[in-house]
């Protein structure tokens, strides 16, 4: 299936490791120019070396969510090579916290690089999409806006302030070709799931081998998912096979979530 991706131009943001590179990797591979920003930009040129030549380019670039400098920085480069076509906001997770011990520091600081940078970075390049009437701006969540992670309240809740960004986004820019999805992943093997699972067998005292075999066994697939799974289902809604999809989730958790 041809995904009418060649010759698109896309941001990633967090493309140094787990689901970004992912995500970015799979981009290049069907001929986007790839826009790869993270703060490691060393960590981007490493794997942006073993891409076949026939991919797309990787330009990699060094950007602190957490700095509207170098945000900004950011955007006027883009904005100078003309835009993009694709923006995939996907921003590390905050440390693990229960709701009981989340200072007003925590939340502020976290707020603004997890959600009120985004909104301001996709603002800005949101006019050239509408112009050309044709874009994609996908958001990285997690599963824990529908199914809420035990001691994770920062990510639960601010990520669910980014649904509800995303949705009321969606209608006001479906008219101009461009669309606006979340995804949400699961247990998607990545170091930062290594993170949690060790977090968690050093709270309860145990191996994190068995932490994680046990976590594992709870997901109907009884696997984590790897990587190249995840942005499979990212790259489909940046295609143009997705057109008529817009303001929407889409889970890729291997059945975890037990809702509807």
């Amino acid at each position: 299936m041809d995904l009418g991706l060649q010759n698109k131009k896309a941001l990633v943001l967090g493309a140094s490791r787990g689901l970004g590179a992912a995500i970015a990797r799979s981009l290049a591979l069907e001929g986007v120019e790839v826009n790869a920003a993270a703060r490691n930009r060393d960590a981007i040129s490493e794997w942006a070396a073993t891409l076949p030549k026939a991919g797309g380019r990787v330009i990699p670039y060094a950007v602190d969510m957490a700095d509207i400098a170098s945000v900004d920085t950011l955007i006027a480069a883009l904005l100078e090579a003309g835009g993009v076509d694709i923006l995939i906001n996907n921003t590390g997770g905050p440390p693990p916290a229960p709701a009981l011990e989340a200072k007003r520091s925590d939340w502020l600081r976290q707020f603004e690089t997890m959600a009120a940078n985004i909104f301001h970075l996709t603002g800005a390049l949101l006019p050239a999409m509408q112009q050309r009437g044709w874009g994609r701006v996908i958001s990285i969540a997690s599963s824990g806006v529908e199914q809420p992670i035990p001691r994770l309240a920062l990510s639960n809740g601010i990520r669910s302030a980014l649904i509800g960004w995303s949705k009321t986004l969606a209608a006001e820019v479906a008219r101009d070709g461009v669309t606006v999805n979340v995804v949400l992943p699961g247990r998607i093997h990545t170091k930062r799931v290594d993170e949690l699972d060790a977090s968690a067998a050093q709270r309860a005292g145990r191996d994190v081998s068995e932490i994680a075999a046990e976590s594992a066994a709870s997901i109907p697939m009884g696997r984590y998912g790897r990587p190249e799974e995840f942005a499979d289902a990212v790259i489909f809604l940046a295609s143009e096979r997705a057109s008529y999809v817009t303001g929407t989730k889409l889970r890729v958790d291997g059945g975890a979530t037990r809702s509807i």
